[in-house]
């Protein structure tokens, strides 16, 4: 399993006004996405698996209390596909089918939630995870939600960070470069100066790699 199998996005912006919005809900998506963002770029060590698993927990909580949000479902997404990528082995796959199976039941409530966040983590978890008969992975299928991502949010560094990571390894190095670059010029998320530069880190390690395959 790939150790960058991760969802991982962590967007600031939410859907729906305020009014629609339950008290104290922003809040606490907030406190998960921070938390994921030390976790993923900070954190090493087994411990790094536990705290993951930790805000699984967290965020399904948050589920039960909020079933009509599709938020929780996916930061538990989110949460799941990232401790399988720390995980490692095939001890991971059931981690990433639990987290498609969340992602998938957020994308019913609301697939725009979280700036387009389900196609980008679902899109990743098609491309990473290994192809029958050992598991559900499935290019087609993550190429079209990768673009479904970037239609939701264009300029986004992590929808075009995985669109790039994919067209990488589908050997589509001039294209891959060109998102790259759009992930490097992205805006920054206010409050998310942790994922952000962790994300721009690993842009920059990809885009390396993409013009040494150009020559």
């Amino acid at each position: 399993m790939c150790k960058t199998l991760i969802a991982l996005t962590a967007l600031a912006l939410m859907s729906g006004s305020a009014l629609a919005q339950p008290a104290g809900l922003d809040g606490r998506i907030d406190a998960l996405a921070r938390s994921w963002d030390h976790v993923n770029y900070e954190t090493k060590g087994p411990g790094k698996v536990t705290q993951l698993a930790a805000i699984a927990a967290q965020a399904d909580a948050l589920a039960k209390q909020y079933p009509g949000r599709a938020e929780p479902l996916i930061w538990k997404g989110i949460a799941l596909s990232t401790e399988a990528g720390a995980k490692g082995g095939m001890g991971a796959l059931g981690l990433a089918k639990e987290a498609k199976a969340n992602l998938e039941r957020a994308e019913k409530i609301d697939p725009n939630a979280l700036n387009g966040s389900i196609y980008t983590s679902l899109g990743s978890l098609y491309y990473q995870v290994p192809g029958f008969p050992v598991g559900f992975g499935d290019k087609d299928k993550a190429r079209a939600y990768l673009k479904k991502a970037l239609a939701a949010n264009p300029n986004g560094v992590d929808s075009n960070y995985f669109y790039a990571d994919f067209l990488f390894h589908e050997g589509q190095y001039a294209e891959a470069e060109r998102a790259l670059q759009k992930a490097l010029a992205a805006p920054a998320r206010p409050g998310r100066e942790v994922a952000d530069k962790g994300r721009h880190a690993e842009a920059a390690v990809l885009l390396a790699q993409v013009r040494a395959k150009r020559g």
